[in-house]
């Protein structure tokens, strides 16, 4: 099967689930207003500019879920499923999935936000699989820590590599990419169909220099 990808946050929904997720924490009073806003958004504006420390932002980001058990936070993901993400799954984003569920390709996500949050997503967009950072779960607790390579600028081309290892089945030879970032050049630049998605300021110029196909899914 051919391969369709895609990257999640400001792709296939409007806006930045992981982000939205810690907005979500500090409206339901489990973290610090103050702190974890400001921590939010320094990581954000990291990300956006090409220089996001991941190991440092994962340890930020998943220290919250080790407060919790599993119960509990598959509870306030659901609210969150429900208050912030549906709403922000880009207008034509259905319409996209299904064209290649059509042509038989294998949907795949790659995600720099971690599976607890995505997962979830991915089920609802109902793609094939995700590949996303793996927090570790130990005796039904999550440690906050992280498995293997996170998905993230090169690793996401790392983890693609492992599990195209695990799939024989798949093939790149058709291969699609869908993003917004220039965080995922490294991956644009390995697939057949390159696809720049209402793509931020650097990937939109380099899509242009590329000759890559430019597209919205919000228009």
């Amino acid at each position: 099967m051919d391969l369709a990808i895609f990257d999640l946050d400001n792709t296939l929904l409007t806006d930045d689930s992981d982000y939205l997720w810690g907005c979500f924490l500090v409206e339901q009073k489990l973290v610090d207003k103050q702190f974890y806003q400001q921590k939010n958004d320094y990581f954000y504006q990291q990300y956006q500019k090409g220089e996001l420390n991941i190991q440092e932002y994962l340890q930020f980001a998943l220290q919250i879920l080790t407060r919790y058990e599993l119960t509990t936070l598959n509870t306030l993901h659901q609210q969150f499923m429900n208050e912030k993400i549906i709403p922000i799954i880009a207008p034509k984003t259905q319409q996209l999935l299904d064209k290649h569920r059509k042509k038989n390709d294998y949907l795949l996500i790659i995600t720099a936000t971690n599976l607890f949050i995505t997962a979830p997503i991915a089920d609802y967009l109902y793609v094939d699989d995700i590949i996303a950072p793996i927090p570790e779960i130990k005796d039904q607790r999550y440690t906050g820590n992280i498995i293997g390579i996170p998905s993230f600028q090169e690793g996401k081309v790392l983890r693609l590599q492992d599990y195209l290892q695990e799939h024989p089945e798949l093939s790149m030879k058709n291969s699609y990419f869908y993003s917004d970032s220039h965080n995922d050049i490294a991956l644009l630049n390995i697939v057949q169909h390159p696809v720049a998605v209402d793509p931020d300021e650097k990937l939109h110029q380099y899509a242009q220099q590329q000759h890559w196909q430019i597209i919205s899914l919000r228009h």
